[in-house]
């Protein structure tokens, strides 16, 4: 089956999920001299940019290769006078690459629809050109899916006397089509598409290989086909359905690289969308709703928002500015005015954050940005005879050296820009002083912007302080065990840091376990791969930001003083004091400020219905005070007690997030929590990426003054105590953060980075829109079970003469505690196999774990194998040697595994003919040589991890296979780390390191930051 488009949501699969890694370029006049040589440079460029590309099983079906070039009048006024069309000087029409469908009946409604909305905005249709191609070349799948190409003319109206009000009114035409024929009932409208429509740049593109796209469109290698500028790009859709649509160049973007903040920037964008206003549109405003096209790939999405920021008036820097800023909170020598441009658009807009090299233009200027971590190469030359050349690599045009006047590379978060106006390469210094002192923005946040600490503090303390049995009894309510204060807070508060424990994991999943389950546990951190690498936050911690605004935001599109009318949080974790200044708010203070408190608050017997009916009123409650003027809704679940139970926070949270989005107020508020349910850093990533700008965990702090009462924390202080642990909880969101490649908080906040398994698809939809759910299970019914079931234990139905904690049991295997798959019978087994060297009981023990897998353990144990309907013959089924020989063992490090255990596993893989792995922490050299009964301790594949530990010539000389770690397989998106009790000498000096001292792999390699650096 052809698909035209992506396709649509099925299995496992959702085309929302898609993204692209790619090769990209420009070469450009600084003169303006238009030429079709100029074009042909383009061409080669992206011919030697073919590598960065990709195709499928048919070599000649590309992932997609495209340019766009200013618009060639001289070219396009002869092409027209063939078909019978005048066209009138450049500037007073606008020309549009448009797909149409196969389907002639299909295709003439489209064109119908075209021409409708043309005449309905008071421009004129001049009419029709089929783009003449050549497909030959084409793969078969390409070819299918291929759409019928054609370019339209409209005529700039009378009324109509600045050029980038007609452009502006092209843009608002193409949107009315695009959502008159998406809403229609036409068949074959996934195959719609316009690639650009403008009077100042036209795009060719399309499913082809590099190589194709001059062969394909016959326009191309025509003389008069003339431009001064031409960007081009090669996709490789690491992930993605190549189609002919999302081919690049966009209407003012070429992008390698992936947003990992897409869902989140698209969520607030589309909840900004009331509130625009601009004189430049006017009415037209209402016509460009939405401004995502969702159906796009993140580089399209992120070329909708850039574009809808230049037509409302802001310049093509000045949005690359404000969408892929610079790290400024903590650049000690940013000028100021800069960091007062950066922290105003803070206040207004979040950061498109993730790896990018995006180059950009309108048709007069044209540049390249790179993201504020670097994470994409971009290479520039400029020549004597005033050409300049970018692109993702060097090489991509033969220069000769002395005609090189100067050679660069761009610097995270530096822009490189030409202007074609005035003819010169603008300096990032100067342009972007000349941005960010075009207003006052430095006087704007000194009258309007407030920070939490200026906001006065409540003359008494607003929370209730609990007492020793009212602490238990709600640690019971929320599901708090021995382990979460031992094992998870107490490290946090003594020492400030997270706890090390090893990473596998062997209980059940939360939607198989038959123990009652905190919500927050049915999702799971997405986390940075191949193409697309974690951040390291230790050595690059400069370029992060746990930095929060909170309160109403102003109208994107007209920048005032107003928006910076917001407060200032340094962190997403609030202290109570910190919480009561914010509770205090009534009007009266700093920024007239008001708050609003909502109870997150269910009737317990009323089971599912009543935790229903709540989270309705809920969201009922938040949109009033929405339009009442309340800029800071405060979500909390005090006033728990013997009737009322909890709503679940991230439920309660997410659910209002989503609400306000779909009636579009959510950026009239902000949203606060004041929950007892969050402890652990996981916890606390949830509330934050499904749209809580602040949480205050009141119930972990109380619970730190029991165990400092109790002698449970000794040598510290209560306040010091919080205060480290909120460090902990800011230390650990930022690492979850970085394992995405995300760098700010603000960013981070609604971008809903993580996967539920086991939510219907009824709670997903309505409470956790958009997030990915493959696998479903349980709704409201079993939530409202399991909140039961816990706060039965707080609040029995008979009195207990005391209250104790659940001992837990997800750490450490206990009788009575979660389900482990390794527990004292399985363990048991397997030793006695061993050492009494017992296939039976070997057998005895396989048995035991895959039934016991079977018990709702894993998703792999609810599988069986489905046996052939016919065996197959004897003669056909492959020797168990060859068999053998493709087993693999997993990558377990000397260091993290006894060396008994690492040399056992090499001598086995490499007797039955497998492949062993050395894992990241280096090999003995020793184990080079085989032993005197024919034993090979060596293992075949060696590893290079990031931290390169035990990596030599020798080691790697003596490699059958070499595995380069691109993701931590262990801990995804974060480095190994061998404690450093655990590196004792032998270690050590197998990994070259210093015993004692903890080793620690970064996230990324620093010096491999994509397999696109090893193609």
């Amino acid at each position: 089956m052809i698909h035209y488009g992506e396709p649509g949501r099925q299995g496992l699969y959702d085309p929302a999920y898609e993204h692209d890694a790619c090769g990209v370029g420009f070469v450009v006049d600084l003169k303006n001299r238009k030429s079709h040589d100029l074009l042909q440079k383009a061409l080669r460029i992206l011919l030697n940019l073919q590598h960065r590309g990709a195709c499928g099983c048919e070599k000649n079906t590309g992932d997609g290769a495209g340019i766009l070039l200013q618009t060639p009048h001289r070219f396009l006024e002869a092409k027209a006078a063939e078909v019978q069309i005048k066209l009138p000087p450049l500037g007073r029409y606008g020309v549009g690459m448009v797909f149409l469908p196969i389907a002639r009946e299909d295709r003439e409604r489209c064109e119908r629809i075209i021409k409708k909305v043309v005449r309905e905005e008071g421009q004129t249709f001049l009419g029709w050109r089929t783009v003449p191609v050549d497909n030959s070349s084409l793969g078969l799948t390409a070819r299918a899916a291929q759409p019928v190409i054609r370019q339209m003319f409209i005529g700039r109206s009378p009324y109509i006397t600045e050029p980038q009000a007609f452009e502006r009114k092209l843009y608002v035409i193409r949107k009315r089509i695009e959502k008159v024929i998406r809403d229609s009932s036409i068949a074959q409208r996934s195959m719609f598409y316009i690639p650009s429509l403008s009077w100042k740049t036209i795009i060719y593109k399309g499913m082809l290989n590099p190589d194709q796209l001059p062969t394909f469109y016959e326009d191309l290698g025509d003389p008069s086909m003339e431009t001064a500028l031409a960007m081009v790009h090669s996709r490789f859709s690491t992930n993605t359905f190549p189609n002919w649509a999302r081919a690049h160049p966009y209407r003012y973007l070429s992008h390698n690289g992936e947003i990992n903040t897409l869902r989140g920037n698209v969520n607030w964008m589309k909840a900004r969308q009331s509130l625009f206003r601009s004189p430049l549109f006017g009415d037209d405003i209402q016509k460009i709703i939405p401004v995502i096209d969702e159906s796009g790939s993140d580089s399209a999405m992120f070329d909708n928002a850039l574009e809808l920021l230049v037509l409302a008036g802001r310049s093509l820097p000045h949005a690359m500015m404000m969408m892929i800023p610079e790290p400024w909170s903590g650049h000690e020598s940013m000028s100021p005015e800069k960091k007062a441009f950066y922290e105003f658009h803070a206040c207004i807009m979040e950061p498109w954050d993730g790896p990018a090299s995006i180059a950009f233009t309108d048709g007069v200027q044209i540049g390249a940005v790179l993201d504020r971590n670097g994470l994409r190469p971009s290479r520039y030359y400029v020549t004597h005879d005033d050409l300049v050349v970018m692109a993702s690599e060097v090489g991509v045009l033969d220069i000769p050296p002395e005609n090189i006047k100067h050679k660069g590379r761009l610097q995270p978060g530096r822009m490189f820009l030409i202007d074609l106006e005035q003819g010169r390469i603008i300096d990032d210094e100067e342009l972007k002083h000349e941005i960010a002192t075009a207003k006052p923005y430095a006087q704007w946040l000194k009258e309007d912007l407030v920070r939490l600490e200026d906001l006065p503090a409540p003359a008494s303390p607003t929370a209730a302080r609990y007492s020793h049995a009212e602490v238990v009894r709600l640690q019971q309510a929320f599901g708090y065990t021995t382990e979460d204060l031992r094992l998870l807070m107490a490290p946090c508060a003594l020492d400030g840091t997270e706890a090390i424990g090893s990473m596998g994991t062997d209980t059940p999943l939360a939607v198989l376990s038959d123990k009652p389950q905190l919500l927050y546990n049915y999702f799971k951190q997405l986390f940075a791969q191949v193409t697309n690498p974690p951040v390291d936050c230790i050595r690059e911690e400069i370029i992060m930001s746990m930095g929060q605004v909170i309160g109403p935001e102003q109208n994107l599109l007209e920048p005032s003083p107003l928006s910076a009318r917001v407060i200032r949080l340094q962190s997403p974790i609030l202290s109570n004091e910190e919480l009561a200044r914010i509770d205090a708010l009534d009007g009266s203070g700093p920024g007239g400020f008001k708050s609003m408190r909502l109870p997150m608050l269910y009737r317990v017997e009323e089971g599912a219905a009543g935790l229903e009916r709540a989270l309705e009123e809920l969201c009922k409650q938040a949109s009033a005070a929405a339009q009442d003027g309340h800029a800071i809704l405060l979500l909390s679940d005090r006033g728990v007690d013997r009737d009322h139970a909890a709503i679940p926070a991230l439920l309660a949270v997410a659910g209002v997030h989503h609400h306000l989005i779909r009636e579009g107020t959510r950026t009239m508020v902000g949203l606060v929590v004041e929950s007892a349910e969050p402890r652990e850093v996981h916890h606390f990533c949830l509330l934050i990426g499904y749209g809580a700008a602040a949480i205050n965990p009141y119930l972990a702090f109380d619970s730190l003054r029991i165990m400092i009462e109790q002698g449970q924390l000794p040598g510290i202080e209560y306040a010091k105590a919080v205060k480290n642990y909120c460090k902990a909880i800011n230390k650990g969101v930022m690492k979850v953060m970085s394992k995405m490649g995300i760098s700010t908080v603000a960013s981070y906040c609604g971008a809903q980075i993580f996967e539920a398994i086991g939510l219907n698809r009824q709670v997903i939809d309505k409470y956790f829109t958009w997030t990915a759910s493959r696998i479903e299970g349980i709704g409201l019914e079993v939530i409202a079970q399991e909140t039961r079931a816990r706060h039965q234990k707080g609040f029995p139905a008979r009195p207990l003469n005391g209250h104790v904690l659940d001992p837990g049991g997800q750490y450490q295997y206990r009788r009575d505690g979660e389900y482990h798959l390794f527990n004292p019978e399985t363990v048991h087994k397997l030793q006695y196999a061993c050492r009494a060297n017992n296939y039976q009981i070997f057998k005895q023990y396989s048995e035991l774990v895959n039934n016991q897998s079977r018990r709702l353990c894993t998703l792999r144990g609810l599988m069986e194998l489905k046996p052939a309907d016919v065996p197959v013959p004897l003669e056909e089924v492959e020797p168990v040697e060859s068999i053998m020989r493709r087993f693999k063992s997993g990558a377990m490090s000397y260091g993290s595994i006894s060396k008994e255990a690492h040399e056992t596993l090499a001598i086995a893989m490499n007797r039955i003919g497998g492949k062993s792995n050395t894992g990241e922490g280096g090999e003995d050299p020793a184990r080079y040589v085989v032993e005197p009964n024919g034993d090979s301790k060596n293992s075949a594949i060696k590893q290079v991890a990031s931290a390169r530990f035990g990596v030599t010539s020798e080691y790697l000389v003596n490699a059958r296979e070499l595995q380069i770690k691109m993701a931590q397989g262990a801990k995804p998106g974060e480095g190994g780390q061998l404690p450093g009790h655990k590196v004792y000498p032998w270690i050590a000096r197998t990994r070259h390191s210093t015993p004692g001292v903890g080793l620690i792999s970064p996230p990324p390699h620093h010096d491999i930051y994509s397999i696109e650096d090893l193609a």
